[in-house]
Order: structure tokens, then sequence, then C-alpha cells
């Protein structure tokens, strides 16, 4: 009788076991429907999977910049508004249009400035949060309403004139892709085998618990506010070289976008749980859709927006429901 006891134990423990794991890679189930439901209703979209994916890199490298964030038990609303700033002040150092400041034409000084001006961005949300104690929501809100404020004093006109290897970055889709594969596969890489990437899960987990072991949380919370601008600034980078000018509403909304694609992609909302490869497929995901969208033909320019609020409620909707699953899983395992 014990043993039969075991073999039901066991076998209800590997049935929950099972359900966790579709539970926490739902994204790949999701993405093979929408990829039929797309290749039927707007078979166009596929004509160029290269093109899809060069388009999903500046997307792909904020949706890596909030995942970090949220699996600290942080977020950051300012990606978007840091890609933005650092793209048009770089730019306009760069840029030899009637507007610019044209201070150099070196494109490797850009890459410098870029990467600096989304570090030292990162570095001030990491300080005002970890250090003075404020809010990351109300911190990164303002930041938002800063840069982008800042980006349009600065410059209301398209940046052009840029150094032809500055654009060249973003402009080329095969090293733009890779760019954004390597990352994802660093970020995941650290986050799996490193004692830094465990620090992040058990600060997302609690950050009491974190400190009790030992853990620094707010030199780790300037850190991930670093690194997340500066893959925000990257971001800006592959935008610029995407367009081939610096466009005065560069960056904007995308915050949303990658919210999206972190949810959707399994990365929890509380900290502590996802991975970076569910994040990767929220980012297809987001872009199959927004490409479709752009290929549709019964679709506007003035409904698209619409629609990606819709999608950002799906994914929260999404959320919530796997939460729900989730613990209802455990607790009935408990038992």
């Amino acid at each position: 009788m014990a043993t039969d006891q075991g073999f039901i134990d066991r076998t209800f423990g590997d049935r929950d076991d099972v359900m966790l794991t579709l539970l926490d890679n739902m994204i790949w189930p999701i993405l093979g429907l929408v990829l039929i439901g797309v290749l039927v209703l707007v078979p166009q979209t596929f004509r160029s999977t290269e093109l899809i994916l060069w388009g999903a890199v500046p997307i792909g490298l904020l949706v890596l910049a909030e995942s970090l964030c949220l699996l600290s038990g942080h977020f950051d609303l300012s990606i978007g508004s840091i890609a933005g700033f650092s793209a048009m002040f770089t730019g306009m150092i760069l840029g030899t249009c009637p507007s610019c400041w044209g201070l150099t034409t070196s494109p490797w000084i850009g890459f410098a400035i870029i990467l600096l001006v989304g570090s030292l961005i990162g570095l001030v949300n990491g300080v005002m949060i970890a250090k003075v104690g404020l809010n990351p929501f109300l911190q990164t809100l303002a930041f938002l309403i800063i840069f982008e404020g800042a980006k349009t004093a600065m410059q209301t006109q398209p940046v052009t004139g840029l150094p032809p290897l500055y654009t060249r970055v973003g402009a080329t889709p095969r090293f733009a892709i890779g760019l954004m594969l390597v990352a994802f596969l660093i970020i995941g890489l650290v986050l799996r085998y490193t004692s830094f990437g465990q620090a992040v899960y058990a600060l997302g987990s609690s950050e009491h618990s974190a400190r009790e072991v030992g853990i620094d949380t707010e030199r780790l919370i300037i850190i991930i506010y670093t690194i997340s601008g500066i893959l925000s600034a990257i971001a800006g980078l592959m935008l610029t070289g995407f367009v081939g000018v610096v466009p005065p509403l560069i960056g904007e909304g995308l915050v949303f976008q990658a919210f999206a694609g972190a949810v959707i992609g399994g990365i929890s909302l509380y900290g502590g749980r996802g991975m970076i490869t569910g994040a990767l497929g929220g980012v297809i995901l987001i872009q199959v859709i927004q490409s479709a969208l752009n290929n549709s033909p019964v679709v506007g320019a003035t409904q698209i927006q619409m629609i990606n609020g819709i999608v950002l409620l799906a994914a929260i909707l999404l959320y919530s429901t796997q939460s729900k699953l989730r613990s209802r899983i455990l607790a009935s395992g408990a038992v």
C-alpha cells in the first residue's frame, strides 16, 4: 500500500512539474498559434523573415533591459526615453544638419558618447532608487518625462548627416540581429550560471532575504539600472541605423511594447521568476504582430496604436491567468 501511495504521490508531483513547466514556457505555443494565424490571414507579412527580425532588434534590446529590472523586483519606465535621448544627443554632436552642433564626425566617439549617456542615466536611476530610496515607478516616470522633453528641446527636426559607419551598425540587418541575439545569450548565461544572476533572482524574490544572505542590494540595484541604461542606449543606436536619421519622436511609446514583450515572455511583474529565452519569444511575438498590422489591408495606421494597447492588455490578462494557475498548482502540491 505504501508503494502504491508513493507511486500516486510521484505521479501527481510529476504532473504538477509538467504543468509548471508549460506555464513557464507558455510563450512558445502562443507564438506558434500567432504565426499560424498571421500566415493564414496576412501571409505577405513573411515575405522577409530577416526584415521582421531586423525590426525587432531595438524593441528586443529594450525588452532585455526591462526584463533584467523586472527580475530584480523593479522596473524601468524610462528605457524608451533613454534610447531616444541618447540617440538624439549623440546625433546632434555628430550630425551636419544646419541646427546640429557638429562637434565631431568620428563614429567611434559617437559610439562612446551614446553608451556613456545611456549608462549615466541608468546610473542616476539606480542611485536615486537604491541610495535615496525613491520609488522606482516615480523615479523612472520622472526621467521618462524629463528626457522626452529634453529630446524635443534639442531638436524638432530629423537629425541628418551622420557618419556612415555610425549608422551602418544598425543598418546592417545581419549584424543588428546578431548583436541582439548575442546580448540575449550573454545576459541569459550570466543570469543562469553566475553569482550575479543568482543575486538578481534573490533580490527579486525578497530584498530583505537577499540582504540577510550578504548581498549588497544597493550596489546590485545600481548595476542593474546601469546595464538597463546601456542596453537602452544600444537600442537607440539600432533605431538610428534602422531609420538612417534620428527622428524627433525616436523611442517614444516603446516602453509599453517592452513591458508587453517581457510579460508575455513569462517575466514576473513581482520579480524573482522568468527566463530570458521566454523574453526573446515575447520580442518575436510582438514584432510579428506589429509587422502583420503594418501589412494588413484592413488595419489603418491610426488603429495600430489602439491595437498595441489591446496587445498590452492581453499580456497583462495572460500574466494574471498564469499567476493564478501557478498558485493553484503549488497550493495543491503543498496539500
